[in-house]
């Protein structure tokens, strides 16, 4: 029976160890931060349950259009809405405890064994465990897989203190709703709080090293948000880039380069991530990082040491939690001789969960303007969308990109609530190879905000 011992329990470790215990391997997961990893206790479950909130807050705030309206119980009309963020934290974490002791027991019925440590590479085929009761266990092993994440981002400079200058992992400690939150960083992460926060009734400033909101997106999208986020009263700082982040009792104070400054209650880090992967025992396994100490793989998940895998955020492949899981399930079919298709990023749906969200898969618009690919595109605005008009929904838009002559859907952009679902079914052709009149004729229900991803498939027809 083949030994795999995993070190980290996120999704990268977690949908590994499933795997490899269906294939038949006796199977070892050295967690030392809890089941599920950040992806489910720190980031996205906790956040995204915090989006759910802000989302209804937004709902809520714009019912008035669609006819609704609140009242107290003296028949006044009621017109303030406001958050208990104690209450919404403490579901928050209770959602994310759950969520982590449902894939723990899942991994028991499947046999996997769990070893509360943290995990070091003593050569390419032993692991040694500092227990977390104390002392060591040491586990051979035919195969190794490391998924040990990242963290968030710090600097001198701007050093969060968990009560005002926060990193998102700490955000759900906050029993006080901030006067004034100042996120700095506009990528995936800062945009997402930022939002949600908004969404929440705060007043938010975010501080962009950049000329837009989430420079890595879809242009078209990020326009729409930014848009979309001052409108509602957000005030968005752009080639704005932070110097420092200090505090003085109850106000912290984020010090831009051109010396301006910009004053809050509270400060969210938004400045990337930084791969778990000191002291690991890397270098004398030969495991080759990059100058970011990231850890580098080929699209099987090998690293540079013989048997030695890696997935997830550690490898900076794509810090998407369905990625982690996809590069982990690789590193098993490949290391136990099942059947395996190589990483193809070209077919991963990833999403923002702003208000609206953006969900976007395959090839960008940035890839086709740049000469990488040919592409035809069309963009259809949601504006004329008749479950959209019902919804009270004014922003937003599909977009498709198909390969000219043969019609093949490669890329799409979804920019609408919801539209991590309404990805979908781009994302389906993307990976099937559809053309757009393939997309274009199955049945969308009518009225739906789907049927605009079958009319857009539909205005890529040629004759």
């Amino acid at each position: 029976m083949d030994r795999v011992v995993i070190v980290g329990g996120g999704p990268g470790g977690y949908e590994a160890a499933h795997v490899a215990a269906q294939l038949g391997a006796e199977v070892t997961v050295v967690d030392s931060d809890g089941i599920g990893g950040s992806a489910v206790l720190t980031d996205c479950v906790p956040s995204k349950t915090l989006i759910a909130t802000a989302e209804l807050m937004a709902d809520m705030a714009d019912a008035a259009e669609l006819g609704v309206t609140f009242s107290d119980h003296r028949g006044d009309v009621a017109t303030e809405l406001s958050v208990d963020l104690a209450l919404v934290n403490a579901r928050v974490k209770q959602l994310a405890t759950d969520q982590s002791a449902d894939i723990a027991a899942r991994l028991e019925r499947d046999g996997v064994r769990v070893v509360r440590g943290r995990g070091r590479l003593d050569g390419a085929h032993r692991v040694v465990v500092d227990l977390a009761d104390g002392g060591q266990e040491t586990l051979e092993a035919d195969g190794v897989l490391l998924a040990t994440g990242a963290a968030p981002r710090t600097l001198p400079s701007a050093q969060p203190d968990g009560e005002r200058i926060l990193t998102w992992e700490q955000v759900y400690d906050l029993t006080e709703v901030p006067t004034h939150l100042v996120v700095v960083g506009s990528g995936v992460t800062g945009a997402e709080f930022a939002s949600a926060y908004l969404s929440l009734g705060i007043e938010v400033t975010l501080v962009s090293s950049r000329d837009r909101v989430l420079p890595g997106e879809d242009a078209d999208a990020a326009l729409v948000l930014e848009d979309v986020l001052t409108r509602r009263g957000m005030n968005v700082l752009g080639q704005s880039r932070m110097e420092s982040v200090t505090r003085d009792g109850g106000t912290v104070t984020v010090t831009l380069t051109d010396g301006r400054t910009v004053e809050g209650s509270h400060c969210i880090l938004a400045l990337g991530s930084v791969p778990n992967t000191s002291d690991l025992g890397l270098e004398e396994a030969g495991v080759a990082v990059d100058d970011g100490g990231f850890v580098t793989v080929d699209r099987v998940s090998r690293t540079s040491a013989r048997g030695v895998y890696a997935a997830g955020d550690c490898t900076g492949v794509f810090m998407l939690a369905s990625v982690a899981a996809m590069q982990g399930r690789i590193a098993m079919w490949h290391l136990l001789g099942d059947a395996v298709t190589p990483l193809d990023l070209k077919k991963v749906s990833a999403n923002v969960f702003t208000a609206p969200e953006i969900a976007t898969v395959g090839w960008s618009q940035n890839a086709v303007d740049a000469g990488e690919i040919q592409a035809e595109a069309v963009t259809l605005p949601l504006s004329g969308n008749a479950r959209a008009k019902m919804q009270g929904v004014h922003d937003g838009f599909v977009k498709l990109f198909c390969r000219p002559g043969t019609g093949i859907v490669v890329g799409g952009v979804v920019v609408a609530p919801r539209a991590s679902e309404l990805i979908h079914a781009v994302s389906v052709a993307v990976a099937e190879s559809l053309t757009a009149d393939q997309l274009a004729q199955a049945f969308t229900v009518y009225p739906s905000m789907s049927g605009s991803v079958a009319e857009a498939a539909r205005r890529l027809h040629h004759v």
